[in-house]
């Protein structure tokens, strides 16, 4: 959804919030993708031109090297959105390599072709060769490099066209084609879309179906967050009618805890919450020791941060994570409170409106401190009830 206004008054304000900027900002202006400073005020997101979709239509009318790539620590809707892809453009004719950052977690080892992921912390060689020889690098699910860890420069300085699809807000200079917007659920109901706007819905199979599905589902937190977009429900909709069991998937995903898992999660909430009732928040925090005494494996603090939500008077939940250099930190809200806002200002991170992520270079006990002394800066928006 675009937001529109008149030309007049948008170049006013424009005029104005650059001019502030740069006062406070020095010369980082030049540096930085103009529309990165539009999208806060008016911008909901920007897309495909027509003579653009004509130019892809036309690009991937021939054979070509395509590698599609994702962020750190590779999420649900990373992963489908991925592998979605894969298929759908293997079915083009292309020849199609995936690469990730790092592992994933084991409970999206069933989605057909998730055996075919290069992960570069383990396969560097083939890893830098899938980017290197590739003609087009599809960027799925983040909009910065340094998103994508130590394959970050390499990524840069691929030679091949780089193509974004991706719901985060303010994308960053240095892609050659942007298919990107806030209003949607995920990244996966985007690749969605691409095929769409292709022609190409006519390849849409069981397999990329069920890779979209868990987009879908795993970026709306089954559908309880980010979802009050009727398209998203036409969009799962039609998956489901490629013949998809979609309880099914939702087990494999949700119903594959580890018996370390479950008890990490029972750990967490017993021994490692702490409510602050005057901040309508709660927080959980995990040392690496908690970690190392329960196996963690990759996935297995996924989710957790939801937990405290279920609360009445909670509105934003804190997940903080020791890990060998830095604290990660996941934050949920309810109803209006932007923790994206809040993780840019204070946490270098975002994301979204209700679900965020950042990290610190400090210690879990001076992380802790720092969250509740911003938070009193809060203490007035997030003291509401949920109404309907």
């Amino acid at each position: 959804m675009w937001v529109i206004i008149d030309a007049e008054t948008a170049l006013i304000t424009v005029i104005q919030y650059l001019t502030t900027f740069n006062a406070n900002n020095g010369d980082k202006l030049s540096k930085q993708p103009l529309i990165g400073y539009l999208c806060p005020l008016f911008f909901k997101g920007y897309m495909l031109t027509d003579r653009q979709i004509a130019e892809i239509r036309t690009y991937f009318s021939a054979k070509k090297k395509i590698t599609l790539t994702t962020h750190m620590n590779p999420d649900g809707d990373a992963i489908g959105s991925v592998i979605a892809m894969m298929h759908y453009l293997r079915k083009k004719g292309h020849e199609v390599k995936a690469v990730i950052p790092n592992n994933f977690p084991r409970f999206y080892s069933w989605l057909p072709g998730s055996d075919e992921l290069i992960v570069y912390e383990k396969q560097v060689a083939a890893a830098k060769a899938a980017l290197n020889e590739a003609e087009m690098i599809f960027l799925l699910d983040f909009n910065a490099f340094n998103r994508v860890g130590q394959m970050s420069e390499l990524l840069k300085s691929a030679p091949g066209k780089k193509f974004l699809i991706d719901h985060h807000i303010s994308p960053e200079e240095g892609f050659d084609y942007y298919f990107s917007t806030t209003e949607t659920s995920s990244t996966g109901e985007l690749v969605y879309d691409f095929m769409e706007i292709t022609g190409d819905l006519a390849l849409l199979d069981r397999d990329i179906a069920a890779a979209l599905y868990v987009s879908i589902m795993t970026d709306t937190g089954s559908f309880s967050f980010a979802s009050n977009h009727p398209k998203t429900y036409y969009v799962a909709a039609a998956l489901i009618e490629q013949g998809i069991d979609a309880e099914r998937i939702h087990r494999l995903v949700y119903d594959t805890f580890s018996e370390n898992r479950l008890r990490l999660l029972g750990y967490a909430i017993s021994e490692r919450l702490l409510v602050w009732p005057h901040l309508h928040t709660a927080v959980i925090y995990l040392t690496k020791e908690d970690l190392k005494k329960f196996n963690y494996q990759v996935g297995d603090t996924e989710g957790i941060v939801n937990y405290p939500l279920s609360m009445a008077g909670v509105n934003l939940s804190v997940l903080i994570t020791e890990k060998d250099r830095k604290i990660k930190l996941s934050l949920r809200s309810k109803g209006e409170f932007s923790v994206n806002d809040l993780a840019r200002s204070y946490f270098n991170g975002g994301g979204h409106r209700n679900a965020a992520g950042g990290h610190v270079y400090d210690t879990v006990e001076l992380t802790i401190e720092k969250v509740k002394s911003v938070l009193e800066k809060y203490k007035e928006e997030l003291n509401y009830k949920l109404s309907y």
